[in-house]
């Protein structure tokens, strides 16, 4: 098969007028563009331009050959187009996971305007609490709360701090009496999250430096923090959750801080991904815009890597 550049080159040149004038504008140097014309001649068997110091002529031959060419040039200047437009305007399927919570909460708030900024996206949403392995699963993005990622094979961005905090109903708070210490825990019924290894216990630690953990069994274990916070919001127990989600629900009275001066360990929104370099603009475009959009949804200021 035959290397198509030299004909490239060749078409160039006569447009230009003259070597010196495609060697400029190519970027090449003039001896590299002249022996490539040469070469096309010897490999052509025949003559194609005549050449002085000043013009280039065409031979008979060469006029004929050089409206292929010219096609040749036109050719791979769409081809480049093509995945030129694909590199520049996002489009295609982007495949997401997050959690439950982080999607009902926060992702169902921003996606609509996603969608309308880049109508060519096709954004495959999966819900999920479980594990999820992105290369073998194929997810180009995946939203995980948690202190740190480890995972080294994985980009993981922070975006924004997850803190989570002790809520009850306004009513169970009235009925339950004092509750001024975590100790004060230890009769009341709890709410919870389902944990595989089937400890639950909240890790609580003062302003001042003391910290104590309470072990506790819930009356309710569920993987959907959605559940928890309606039970919550009956009074059927107190519940960790992240501000995020009961934000709304303590303005209307729905839910109350328990031991506000006491913290929970706290989480941090990470977006992550297989891969820093070679994002396709889909995937570029959907963290640029979860990053500066997440930390306004859940009502946090945008995280600040420590590392930076």
């Amino acid at each position: 098969m035959q290397d198509i550049t030299n004909m490239v080159l060749f078409a160039r040149t006569i447009k230009a007028g003259s070597i010196s004038a495609a060697a400029r504008d190519l970027g090449m140097p003039k001896s590299t563009l002249s022996r490539r014309l040469t070469e096309l001649e010897r490999e052509q068997g025949i003559r194609l331009v005549h050449r002085t110091t000043r013009k280039l002529t065409l031979t008979e031959v060469g006029k004929a050959f050089l409206v292929h060419c010219q096609a040749i040039d036109e050719a791979a200047e769409a081809a480049a187009d093509v995945s030129k437009r694909v590199l520049d305007v996002p489009r295609g399927d982007l495949r997401v996971s997050c959690p439950y919570a982080v999607c009902q909460s926060l992702i169902a708030r921003v996606l609509p305007q996603f969608m309308q900024q880049y109508p060519e996206v096709k954004i495959h949403l999966v819900a999920t609490n479980k594990p999820v392995n992105l290369i073998d699963e194929g997810i180009d993005v995946a939203i995980r709360v948690r202190p740190k990622i480890e995972d080294s094979a994985l980009v993981a961005r922070p975006i924004s701090p997850a803190p989570t905090t002790l809520y009850a109903s306004p009513d169970f708070v009235a009925s339950a009496g004092p509750l001024q210490h975590p100790l004060d825990l230890m009769k009341q019924p709890t709410l919870s999250l389902h944990y595989s290894s089937g400890r639950y216990a909240l890790e609580l630690q003062h302003a001042s430096g003391e910290a104590i953990t309470i072990t506790h069994q819930p009356r309710l274990i569920t993987d959907d923090m959605w559940v928890i916070r309606e039970a919550a919001a009956a009074g059927q127990g107190i519940a960790a959750l992240p501000n995020y989600l009961c934000r709304e629900y303590v303005a209307n009275n729905k839910l109350v801080r328990i031991l506000p001066e006491w913290s929970l360990p706290a989480g941090i929104m990470h977006l992550v991904y297989p891969h820093r370099r070679g994002l396709l603009p889909a995937v570029r475009v959907f963290v640029d815009y979860l990053v500066e959009q997440l930390p306004l949804a859940a009502g946090a200021e945008h995280f600040t890597d420590p590392r930076d």
